[in-house]
């Protein structure tokens, strides 16, 4: 009850008396108490009235504000303020909420006597990195920049490469104690209108009292929260997000996130990698052939082996298959035991080289890898074709870039793994069938996750491989947008 009457309290209007607005702005940010809080007062030239800025010195450049605020108002003369100071953006403010949200965005406000209207100065300067190469989605051809935690500055890195008057960078805000503003970002020629719609509703639904970044507003706008298969696209890298922007996707961005979140995605989009365009035609569809190769290593091999050795093992050439029974002679646990000892102890391995000091990395690698590896073997504990099968899944799951994906198909490989050791490639068809039945059923804000394979859309047809760019002419058509030519035939 307490916070209602507060925030009806904030939407009152600004009061004609400087020292009540005054008073008003001491309780609201609990003046005296809040260290970084200031308050200035001065007496304006151009109108010869009394005059209080009020800021957060911890957010704010205050050269900026003495420079192009206070100096100005003291030395100046003129009939308009936005005359008067040097600022780049004034804006008129007529209620203690409207205020209260700018001066928490890195704003100043400016009170003056007998005036019942305020005024916001941009002067805003957040702390966060400089712009530097992605740590996370590495390339070796192409752009090498990331998303910094700056909004500014990743909005720049985008307008840096998409030079286009029709893209349009629209601000919503979220949040109900913490006001965040969410940007959207999308090119306002090609964006289909329904799916623009559909985000910004989402947007508006959400009833929380805070989200901080983009990694906590993707779950906000998921469609299904508990699915296994991610719907939304998260990135890094601007040159990433500029391609999907030109193909008329809509994304993302917040200020204190070094990423952004694009949408509607499909499975090819977390499949792709922008370098595959980067380099030559052959060259990039061969790299797309053996990431292809390790999706399914990564998630099949292990249940494969299992289903084959298990129940199957008139698959097996006779030399090979007395080999892996002659590995298996002196090991004391099935082989399911076997496989889900080396997948979770590779899961424990990959945990601790992210969690590990980057001085101790190479350390963590060596003593998992070879040395208990080793030691396993020769202690009769596994059998070195299960290390050579959890090696290779495990390896290969490191070609799936996309964070959200890669999770999805290191879980998948152990319910893959107990379905084969329960009825072997019956049961494992069957799981298979189950989750691609599943995920073909999944439309990330209205589009079909398998789009434009199934079902078909007129397109570039760019799924398992991509054509010459040359004779790239549609975009995507299940986006079903404004302007579906990339060019003419």
């Amino acid at each position: 009850m307490k916070g209602s009457q507060k925030q009806n309290k904030n939407k009152e209007t600004i009061h004609y008396s400087l020292s009540a607005n005054i008073e008003e702005m001491k309780q609201s940010f609990s003046y005296g108490l809040n260290k970084d809080f200031a308050m200035r007062t001065l007496k304006a030239k151009y109108n010869e009235k009394k005059a209080c800025l009020f800021y957060y010195s911890s957010i704010v450049n205050g050269d900026t504000i003495t420079t192009h605020i206070i100096k100005p108002l003291l030395e100046q003369t003129g009939e308009k303020l936005s005359n008067i100071v040097t600022i780049e953006n004034v804006e008129e403010v007529t209620d203690f909420e409207t205020a209260i949200q700018n001066i928490n965005s890195g704003k100043v406000i400016l009170f003056i006597e007998q005036d019942s209207t305020a005024y916001s100065m941009d002067a805003a300067d957040f702390q966060h990195r400089t712009v530097t190469k992605s740590e996370n989605e590495r390339f070796i051809k192409g752009p090498q920049d990331a998303f910094t935690e700056s909004l500014n500055t990743n909005i720049s890195l985008i307008r840096k490469q998409l030079h286009n008057h029709q893209l349009v960078n629209e601000s919503i805000q979220v949040g109900k104690r913490s006001k965040n503003e969410v940007n959207i970002i999308y090119v306002k020629d090609l964006v289909n209108n329904d799916i623009l719609s559909n985000i910004k509703k989402r947007l508006d639904d959400i009833d929380v009292d805070s989200i901080r970044n983009i990694e906590l507003l993707e779950q906000y706008l998921e469609e299904r929260p508990y699915s296994l298969i991610p719907t939304i696209l998260y990135t890094e890298k601007p040159d990433k997000a500029t391609a999907f922007l030109e193909d008329g996707y809509v994304i993302l961005l917040m200020n204190t996130s070094s990423a952004c979140l694009i949408m509607p995605v499909t499975f090819w989009s977390f499949f792709h990698s922008p370098e595959d365009r980067y380099l030559r035609f052959l060259y990039g569809n061969f790299s797309r052939a053996i990431r292809l190769l390790c999706f399914y290593l990564t998630s099949m091999i292990s249940a494969t082996f299992v289903a084959i050795a298990n129940f199957h093992s008139e698959m097996i050439p006779p030399d090979l298959l007395l080999a892996i029974t002659a590995s298996r002679e002196r090991i004391p646990f099935p082989l399911i035991f076997e496989i889900l000892i080396m997948e979770i102890a590779f899961e424990l391995i990959r945990e601790a080289g992210i969690r590990i000091p980057n001085p101790l990395g190479p350390t963590i690698g060596i003593v998992g890898a070879l040395i208990l590896g080793q030691a396993a073997v020769e202690a009769n504990i596994i059998s070195p074709i299960i290390v050579i099968i959890a090696a290779l899944s495990g390896l290969s799951s490191f070609a799936i870039a996309d964070l959200s994906m890669n999770f999805a198909v290191r879980i998948l490989r152990f319910i893959f793994i107990l379905a084969a050791a329960s009825y072997g490639m019956l049961a494992l068809t069957g799981a298979f069938l189950i989750i691609f039945m599943y995920a073909a059923s999944i439309k990330s804000f209205g589009v079909p996750f398998f789009s434009p394979m199934s079902p078909e859309f007129v397109s570039t047809k760019d799924t398992i491989f991509r054509k010459i760019l040359k004779k790239e002419i549609y975009r995507p058509g299940y986006l079903d947008l404004k302007d579906n030519r990339k060019r003419s035939e």
